[in-house]
């Protein structure tokens, strides 16, 4: 099996959710469906692009959840698919925080990362914005010998 984690930005454009759906399908193509395991904590943006390619492709998802009250913490756009993603799981490693937090987040992203083999980094290469954002992510992952592979589109830009 290959376990591939994601960590990557969140409020993207519509015109930067395609262009990164793209990339990220791109680079799953490598890896044997049948062999693929996607881990994320279904944060809108890049986390659920992710998780919805996995399942397109016909790989399996294990869920890590921050905090009991993380769906409530998701932008309302978001929750729809997060719910569809989540009835996907063949597992869901639920964390012992109550709330939503950046710190029970880098929690989330540093045990989703102890399994493992890849990350992939929906990132613009700059510092994170808070702390438990893409870069502190990416960080943590180099530190512990988990290889990245950051996925960053021409064109992709930030606001």
């Amino acid at each position: 099996m290959t376990r591939i984690a994601i960590s990557g930005h969140r409020d993207l454009s519509t015109a930067v959710e395609n262009l990164v759906d793209h990339a990220i399908r791109d680079e799953l193509s490598r890896f044997d469906p049948s062999e693929l395991v996607g881990l994320s904590c279904l944060a809108d943006g890049a986390d659920q692009i992710f998780a919805r390619a996995v399942v397109d492709l016909g790989g399996k998802l294990e869920i890590f959840v921050p905090a009991s009250h993380y769906r409530e913490s998701l932008p309302s756009q978001a929750l729809d698919e997060y719910d569809e993603l989540m009835s996907y799981a063949v597992k869901v490693h639920n964390l012992d925080h109550v709330d939503s937090t950046s710190e029970s987040h880098m929690e989330a992203s540093v045990q989703m990362l102890q399994h493992a083999d890849l990350l992939f980094a929906v990132w613009d290469g700059l510092p994170a914005r808070g702390f438990g954002g893409t870069a502190d992510v990416v960080a943590h992952a180099e530190a512990i010998g988990v290889m990245v592979t950051v996925i960053w589109p021409d064109g992709a830009v930030r606001d």
